[in-house]
């Protein structure tokens, strides 16, 4: 009889904790919407708004006003899609490759990637700079997308390689036992149950190209070059007060293409892994 009360006892703490780590997650997010509905003035008064009771549109006017936000957005939108699809197809290529076959130097490509994942890449930002400067690549789409994928890349294989371990080499035998050859067993079997996982990687290098500040703050310097993260720095001003309310404003504009994209794709990432080997 006591057996039970504990269980119920751990749920309901466990329960808590769960409620503590969401409401600790969403507040930075509510703070910011909220801030960006009040306006300039109640948000330097010394008693907090917990609430826009004092609403407005004015700042996301302000903020959807500024010349630079179209060239910033299509920029971002641009490196963001290069850097997706090149990360994803050569993570995919390389997950597939270290998780399915035996060869020279396997354990070793493993190991540079957990080592390189380690190096800080602040510590390479003169370097990637005179890189770039030499094959004229400042202040373009181009030379900020091969940053963009060299950041990436080891986290989207390292990730891949283990949604691609996961899938059973059985399935492939068996479809090519039924007369499938390799490659059309791998993607007719293997390649649709891996679909959550690409979606899940995928999520990941998106937020991580769409929101990076420092090497863009480095590379493209040019006002025309500018991302959004480089972008939001407009509002920051350093001869008078910052106008945080347009800061916050502008903020949750850039943070809707990311919501807007994971919607799109999250039906896709809560599915099964091999949710399809067994689907009639």
């Amino acid at each position: 009889m006591s057996a039970r009360p504990r269980h119920v006892g751990r749920r309901v703490l466990l329960n808590a904790a769960a409620v503590v780590v969401i409401v600790a997650s969403l507040f930075p997010v509510y703070w910011m919407v909220n801030t960006s509905l009040l306006p300039a003035s109640a948000v330097r008064s010394e008693t907090p708004h917990w609430w826009p009771d004092e609403f407005t549109l004015r700042n996301y006017e302000r903020a959807l006003g500024d010349q630079g936000l179209i060239t910033a957005l299509l920029n971002s939108v641009t490196v963001t899609a290069i850097t997706l699809v090149a990360a994803l197809v050569f993570a995919f290529l390389a997950a597939v490759a270290v998780s399915r076959y035996r060869f020279r130097s396997r354990t070793a490509f493993i190991l540079a990637i957990l080592i390189i994942q380690m190096i800080p890449a602040e510590a390479m930002i003169i370097s990637v700079f005179r890189v770039l400067d030499g094959w004229y690549l400042l202040n373009t789409i181009i030379g900020l997308s091969f940053v963009y994928i060299a950041l990436v890349l080891p986290f989207t294989i390292w990730t891949l390689r283990g949604f691609v371990a996961g899938v059973p080499v059985d399935l492939e035998e068996a479809a090519m036992i039924d007369g499938c050859s390799r490659a059309g067993a791998f993607w007719r079997i293997t390649f649709p149950l891996l679909a959550p996982g690409l979606i899940a990687t995928g999520v990941f290098a998106f937020i991580q190209a769409w929101n990076e500040f420092v090497f863009a703050l480095v590379i493209m310097t040019r006002q025309e070059s500018l991302t959004l993260p480089i972008w939001l720095r407009a509002f920051v001003q350093v001869t008078k007060a910052t106008d945080w309310s347009v800061v916050m404003a502008a903020s949750t504009i850039m943070a809707v293409p990311v919501i807007v994209f994971f919607l799109i794709v999250q039906h896709r990432m809560t599915s099964g892994m091999v949710a399809g080997a067994v689907k009639g």
